[in-house]
């Protein structure tokens, strides 16, 4: 009951060929590199952010909301209008 020994190794990899096919893999290899790649662009992005954000400890306000004037009603919204014989079941 200890590690895998290389006879194992290559019972496993024999049956992810079988189960899987050889021209699926390299697809999935390509698409697991891609997405480790782009995990850690957004790893190292989160970071960077994370301590440029650190030194400054002063909060900045929210914006205020913006209100209409009351010379200028807000739009109506667009009138959709179904065609009852389009929409039969």
């Amino acid at each position: 009951m200890g590690t895998f020994g290389p006879t194992h190794w290559i019972i496993i990899a024999l049956l992810v060929l079988v189960l899987f096919g050889a021209k699926r893999l390299p697809d999935a290899a390509r698409g697991l590199g891609r997405s480790l790649r782009i995990f850690k662009s957004e790893m190292s992005e989160m970071q960077s952010e994370g301590s440029a954000a650190a030194p400054a400890s002063s909060p900045t306000p929210a914006p205020a909301p913006q209100e209409l004037p009351a010379s200028q009603p807000a739009a109506p919204a667009p009138q959709v209008q179904v065609n009852p014989e389009v929409h039969k079941a």
